[in-house]
């Protein structure tokens, strides 16, 4: 005969149960799991709130000094247009983020036409001692689900000094002709690459792909479908996530990041027709808006030197010029390999900075004219929004600078008090879309990017005439 069980041990081993389960949660959430996690990771994470926590404790004592110097400030005639000047950063910045969030929220990807619809493309992979990485890219986009017998596969090795050819030469043997692979004479960049491959093209449509980059099965299907549905589009941006982000730190960071960057930002760019940058890991061009560009573009110079960065955004602001749409396909997904080291990103951040800054005055010579048929308001907003981090840089180091010589413990806390809100959304827009534990990286990203790279915009502004990929011939672009 079974005896009836007490219910108050059941009661005892649900609740335990629960609590067990809430604290494999809440592991999970700080420390991660699985065999490709790192214990430093662990550390950085706590520390991040560590550090947030000392600074939201530096606030809550010191704000009554934020009072006091706000007073003090507009007290005098500098204090006092400082107020106003900062004031009104404030609201178009909230204007500008509400704007953004509105037009995010009327964004929807096209979806993917029929065989018989979809147009024939050129697909462009360049490639610079990548080793074994450019292997993997052409399967991957061998693997694709686009017609087979309306794709165009060429791979051009720009005179790596390793064994990309070698790699080059096996996925030929595999693939047969359904690839083509040429090599550069001597190494001449990325855009020499590519502006090779433009010639040789048969497609209606090209698309670039990063050698460090992997494809999806749908990928190429998903970014080549506006072109059949919309008229006006001359290009279309892919969405980028981060391939090596299953160890270390910094790639746990940009993946978040690139997730806000393109998911976000280029969801709303793309509703207003006005995507600013198609990334080289993934982009797709009408090759009549190509060719009308390709003279000026391969000849670019800024400042008398030849442009041998930017190649991506130099493009996409040709395209825009023309008059067409430029937009953003959240559904064809490329995954690229990141730096895992501060040396490779800052050198990768300063790369795009002086791109930015060259494309944002070629940019200003053609957005207030009359240069496209219907609302030009959109391209203007994201222009002016761009322009205004520009030259706001030095003001706002500045201004940085001197709040942490004159109240360094107030400027700690209150600047991490504007990480933890502005970051706030970056978390939930992440946790949102993929999940809660590795959102929290938004975080440390953001107290990364205020205290370590704060200097990348102003050092790019002063050296946007400098030549030169820096990151070429490391490990991780």
């Amino acid at each position: 005969m079974t005896l009836p069980k007490n219910p108050f041990q059941n009661l005892k081993a649900t609740t335990k149960a629960q609590l067990e389960r809430l604290s494999n949660a809440v592991n999970a959430l700080i420390f991660g799991r699985g065999k490709t996690e790192s214990p430093h990771n662990r550390i950085v994470l706590l520390s991040t709130f560590f550090i947030i926590a000392l600074g939201l404790y530096f606030f809550h004592v010191f704000h009554h000094d934020l009072q006091e110097f706000n007073v003090n400030s507009r007290g005098s005639t500098i204090g006092l247009i400082f107020f106003y000047a900062a004031t009104a950063l404030f609201f178009y910045k909230t204007f500008f983020f509400c704007y953004t969030l509105y037009h995010y929220y009327k964004y929807k990807p096209v979806a993917s036409v029929s065989d018989k619809a979809l147009p024939t493309c050129t697909v462009i992979v360049p490639a610079y001692n990548e080793s074994k990485q450019v292997y993997d890219t052409l399967q991957s986009i061998a693997k694709s689900d686009y017609p087979k017998d309306k794709i165009q596969l060429l791979a051009i090795d720009d005179g790596s000094l390793d064994d990309t050819w070698d790699w080059m030469e096996k996925a030929k043997a595999e693939l047969g002709n359904r690839l083509e692979i040429l090599q550069q004479p001597e190494n001449q960049g990325k855009r020499h690459a590519l502006y090779r491959g433009f010639h040789l093209g048969k497609g209606d449509i090209f698309v670039t792909i990063d050698s460090d980059s992997i494809v999806t099965e749908t990928t190429l299907r998903h970014l080549v479908s506006p072109f059949v549905t919309n008229d006006h589009c001359g290009a279309v941006a892919g969405n980028i996530r981060v391939l090596n982000n299953k160890k270390e730190v910094l790639p746990k960071m940009l993946d978040v990041s690139f997730v806000m960057s393109f998911e976000f930002v280029r969801s709303a760019e793309s509703h207003l027709n006005s995507v600013l940058c198609t990334p080289g890991a993934l982009a797709a061009y009408k090759s009549s808006a190509v060719h009308a560009c390709l003279p000026e573009w391969i000849n670019q110079t800024f400042m008398g030197q030849p442009s041998d960065i930017g190649e991506d955004r130099a493009m996409t602001n040709m395209i825009l010029k023309q008059g067409q749409h430029v937009l953003f396909q959240r559904n064809a997904v490329a995954y690229t390999n990141v730096p895992e080291k501060y040396p490779g990103l800052y050198k990768m951040f300063i790369r795009w900075g002086r791109s930015n800054v060259r494309e944002n005055i070629a940019m200003a010579k053609y957005v207030f004219t009359n240069f496209k048929k219907g609302s030009k308001l959109g391209s203007r907003v994201l222009f002016f929004s761009q322009f205004l981090r520009i030259i706001m840089s030095y003001p706002l180091v500045l201004f940085m600078l001197f709040f942490v010589i004159t109240h360094p413990l107030l400027f700690l806390g209150s600047t991490l008090l504007s990480i933890l809100i502005a970051s706030s959304f970056s978390v939930a827009f992440f946790a949102y879309r993929y999940e809660i534990r590795a959102s929290i990286w938004a975080y440390t990203y953001s107290i990364l990017y205020t205290f370590a790279l704060f200097w990348i915009t102003p050092y790019a502004i002063a050296t946007a005439n400098k030549r030169g990929w820096l990151t070429r011939g490391l490990s991780q672009k």
